[in-house]
């Protein structure tokens, strides 16, 4: 397994070299510049621009630039922000815990509504309860998270005044945990939505293909109780097919939500980088855009190793199935 983990990481290094030197040509290439602001001033002056644009290395060729930015980011340093001034690692390590909180505490609460739901639905497929569920799951799927969240704070923030309408915490309040729950509420509820329609159909599918088996059938006739069966037997083969999607949606915990952090005003790693965008902050842009690469990577490569330790029928050494 460590072998095939390793041959994997080999195998991505041109991936994200590609990547790393798309984003940034991509980037470097767009119209306009950081220091448009200040450029486009009329009252600084002409030798204090041109000293502005070499502290910040724009006169430099767009390779040398990006030779600058690649041997800074192999010993760690992801370069220095240009309207903010700090480094950005010191702002990633500002800005993630807090999605981090957002987005971890919105997947458990979705797991926690779509796996009883999708094991519900699996066992009474057809049902009308499988049939709500199904057409909830629709509405989720289809409803906008940012509409959804602009819904949320007029009937809860404004109208009703029960939940706090931003940010993660009252401002100039010590820290209270029924205050960080109250600010997390809506935007979890917002995500958690989208989250559990998408699981609940995977869930209820795998699961479906999983209690028709032999070996299910068996376990009943060996007279095993029906919770061990779905739990032992059923739910830990039907997780297969959906730790493909586990692994793929670790970038978006590190990345968070763009337009619902811009919305609540919570100060992650999405709003971050929206900022950076309409900044044009080359430094803040281009090293999100290689940490979501190298999560994506990373996280593709635990969904392999999840799947051959959850299933024996897979050798990740020889990297085939045995019959």
């Amino acid at each position: 397994m460590v072998s095939y983990a390793l041959r994997r990481l080999l195998n991505a290094i041109p991936i994200l070299i590609g990547i790393t030197i798309i984003s940034f040509a991509i980037i470097h290439l767009a119209p306009g510049s950081p220091l448009s602001a200040f450029l486009e001033d009329p009252t600084i002056k002409t030798a204090d621009k041109q000293v502005m644009i070499q502290q910040a290395g724009l006169d430099k060729p767009i390779i040398t630039q990006y030779w600058i930015w690649v041997s800074g980011l192999l010993q760690g340093d992801f370069g220095t922000s240009f309207h903010k001034s700090e480094p950005v690692l010191s702002l990633i390590r500002e800005y993630m815990p807090n999605t981090l909180l957002l987005t971890i505490t919105s997947f458990l609460v979705s797991l926690l509504i779509a796996v009883p739901l999708g094991i519900l639905c699996a066992l009474r497929a057809n049902s009308r309860l499988d049939q709500a569920v199904s057409a909830l799951s629709n509405v989720g799927l289809a409803i906008p998270g940012f509409w959804l969240a602009l819904i949320l704070i007029m009937f809860f923030g404004v109208k009703l005044g029960w939940l706090p309408i931003g940010g993660l915490s009252t401002i100039n309040a010590p820290f209270s945990l029924v205050d960080r729950i109250e600010h997390l509420v809506m935007p979890v509820l917002t995500i958690a939505i989208a989250e559990a329609a998408v699981w609940t159909r995977y869930i209820r599918s795998s699961m479906l293909e999983v209690i028709n088996q032999d070996y299910m059938r068996t376990a009943k006739a060996k007279g095993l109780l029906t919770g061990r069966i779905l739990g032992l037997h059923g739910l830990r083969n039907a997780l297969i097919p959906l730790v493909t999607l586990f692994g793929l949606a670790i970038p978006g915990f590190f990345a968070g939500s763009v337009v619902l952090e811009s919305i609540f005003s919570i100060p992650g790693v999405g709003r971050l980088l929206i900022e950076a965008t309409f900044q044009r902050d080359y430094p803040i842009i281009t090293a999100l855009v290689t940490l979501g690469a190298i999560l994506t990577v990373l996280g593709n490569i635990l969904a392999d190793l999840l799947i051959g330790m959850l299933d024996p029928r897979v050798s990740l050494s020889k990297k085939e199935v045995r019959a």
